[in-house]
């Protein structure tokens, strides 16, 4: 698929990758599923790049209206789910 990943500006080189980890993550859980324990390590990782919970959701939405995968839908089944992998 060809689309932009969000993210900020003033956010370093790693902070940048960190982001595009997890939302590559997030794909994986559409299109082929996903360990729990990946995709939950890798969320962890980009809550210590963006803790607050309005900047994370206006990331999932530009994500989803990019991409058509929903970042938030997918941390929700993870959070009420406890199978091995998560597929949407």
């Amino acid at each position: 698929m060809s689309y932009n990943y969000p993210f900020d500006t003033s956010w370093s080189k790693d902070e940048i990758i960190i982001v595009v980890q997890f939302f590559t993550l997030v794909e994986r859980a559409y299109e082929s599923g996903i360990e729990r324990d990946i995709l939950l390590a890798g969320y962890r990782k980009f809550k210590e790049v963006v803790p607050s919970k309005s900047e994370e959701k206006r990331l999932f939405t530009e994500f989803e209206r990019e991409s058509g995968y929903s970042g938030y839908q997918v941390m929700k089944k993870v959070k009420e789910e406890d199978r091995h992998k998560i597929r949407m």
